[in-house]
């Protein structure tokens, strides 16, 4: 874990949830896990403090805990789980496009409480949603809930684990709750139909106490069940856009389309880790796209024999049965796109002659500075000062190969290669100092001009109010001329600059997820050879 990567998280702790949060954190994140006393001692902080900031942070999923075998509790922090901070707008923002308004505010609200029962969740939206409306309309609960049970069965939203109730109480360790996680249970609803066991236990009493009994079981039920974002669903959600807009700019936007239904068959059916998707015949896909694309049966067996002849592999030929048999090669895909984000990196900073050795190295793997001149088609000295830049920045690497045992440079090659994942690693650093920076800027903006801000909310707060009681154009106009035409024109500076700071750390968090998916993807591969091995 880089420093970058602590610093990041301790400024995204503190704007969300405060200094103290932010500091206990950090602690955890530095030292990789720790238990109550220590975090008292060496953050310097009330233990009611500190109890409250590790309360914040379960509750939001950032926090984990286990029991030691000592008997005391240990906690660890997942960092990563706290970079998703930086990616919320994200997440609302997708689901409104797929789902609405009503979806946007059940994943708002979520990701504000970390982890909600469903009734209180449905219950906040239902009046928040009813609050935005004009009078006479309204939405119903019902409405809400049916939403909420679409993001569930599309495993948008899952159940938290639970605690395991079966330990024996009698001894101190047992106050430390066991969490399980049952999988058969992470994407399912409770139903509002009482069931045949319950209808059987409470036989021969009064329907109408039946019923009643039946529906508080129900409610108690819900109330226990809490439940959290998928973050991982998300994440595969914007990997699939990431291929599909990947197959659009290797083709045409048809192209992307037969991804996008490719995609969507595989979603079914595959693993979200898999590298390969589940082979899928041309009929099941040509019955996947839209009617409306207007693709025929010829045209999409086309563009797929397109796909899978290409020599960036998006798509993959396993066979012939079903009029042609194939499957998505999610790794290659992803690792397609990590190489197009370091590729424009590159060009971005040092230009498109500097872009053109880059990518002529990650293609021939393994070439001499001469090689690198003939083939690059670029001057020997240009191409050697961009070559050893390239090399300065980390961007390349170097191997010796010496024909003799005294490694002397006149009978030594020295071969230029591009270690992809070493440089993806370095990018990512990168991105999370520049994060930093960004977040940094962001503050000190709002600190320099915090006393002209709050005095825009009074001024907006008394306008609104003035509004409502139904005041006229002429005292609202004179509240509204206590901001004078300089401090106007600061606060215009101001709204600006942080909406371009914002705007870039939204763009700096595409970069990020790009990259961080290689290289999860790469790390979960090696981990997967020993097993291999074994079997």
């Amino acid at each position: 874990m880089s420093e970058s990567e602590i610093k990041s998280c301790s400024l995204l702790l503190k704007e969300h949830y405060g200094e103290i949060v932010a500091a206990v954190g950090t602690y955890i994140a530095m030292n990789g896990s720790s238990y109550l006393k220590v975090l008292v001692d060496n953050t310097h902080l009330a233990n009611d403090q500190v109890r409250k900031a590790l309360c914040v942070l379960i509750q939001h999923n950032m926090v984990h805990f286990s029991r030691h075998k000592r008997g005391f509790v240990i906690y660890t922090l997942d960092i990563m789980q706290v970079h998703l901070l930086a990616r919320y707008p994200r997440y609302i923002y997708c689901t409104k496009t797929l789902y609405g308004d009503a979806a946007e505010l059940l994943i708002e609200e979520l990701l504000q409480h970390g982890q909600i029962s469903m009734p209180k969740l449905c219950q906040m939206v239902v009046t928040r949603l009813n609050e935005a409306l004009k009078e006479g309309q309204q939405i119903s609960l019902s409405t809400v809930k049916e939403k909420f049970v679409s993001l569930v069965q599309t495993h948008f939203v899952q159940r938290c684990p639970l605690q395991d109730k079966s330990e024996d109480n009698s001894t101190a360790v047992s106050s430390i709750p066991r969490l399980i996680d049952v999988d058969t249970e992470r994407f399912s609803v409770p139903l509002e139909v009482p069931t045949e066991a319950k209808k059987r236990k409470h036989e021969g009493v009064d329907e109408q106490s039946n019923k009643k009994r039946k529906t508080d079981l129900l409610d108690s039920e819900s109330d226990e069940i809490l439940w959290k974002v998928n973050f991982e669903r998300f994440h595969q959600h914007f990997r699939d856009l990431a291929l599909i807009s990947a197959a659009s700019n290797k083709l045409d936007k048809k192209a992307g389309e037969v991804m996008r239904a490719m995609l969507r068959l595989s979603e079914v059916k595959s693993d979200p880790d898999a590298e390969v998707s589940v082979p899928m015949s041309s009929n099941e896909i040509y019955q996947t796209l839209p009617k409306e694309l207007g693709i025929r049966k010829i045209e999409l067996d086309q563009y797929l024999s397109l796909l899978a002849e290409d020599t960036e592999r998006l798509v993959g030929k396993v066979g012939e049965s079903g009029g042609g048999t194939y499957a998505v090669n999610i790794k290659n895909s992803v690792t397609l796109l990590a190489k197009a984000t370091v590729e424009s990196v590159v060009q971005e900073k040092f230009g498109s002659k500097a872009a053109r050795i880059f990518r002529l190295l990650l293609r021939k793997k393994y070439l001499e500075q001469k090689q690198i001149e003939e083939f690059a088609m670029i001057p020997a000295k240009e191409a050697k000062d961009l070559t050893y830049t390239l090399f300065a920045e980390a961007l390349l690497s170097l191997q010796e190969i010496p024909r003799t045992p005294d490694y002397a440079p006149s009978r030594t090659f020295y071969l230029f290669s591009v270690n992809i994942d070493q440089v993806c690693r370095m990018l990512l650093d990168r991105c999370y100092r520049t994060m930093c920076n960004l977040i940094t800027r962001r503050e000190n903006e709002t600190k320099d001009n915090k006393r002209l801000l709050e005095k825009q909310h009074r001024v907006e707060a008394i306008v609104s109010s003035l509004v409502t009681s139904g005041a006229d154009k002429s005292q609202v106009q004179e509240v509204e001329e206590m901001i004078t035409p300089p401090e106007g024109v600061q606060l215009k500076r101001v709204k600006h600059m942080t909406t371009k700071l914002e705007q870039g750390e939204l763009q700096l968090d595409e970069t990020i997820f790009v990259l961080s998916t290689y290289l999860t993807m790469c790390e979960k591969a090696i981990l997967s050879k020993p097993s291999t091995r074994k079997k």
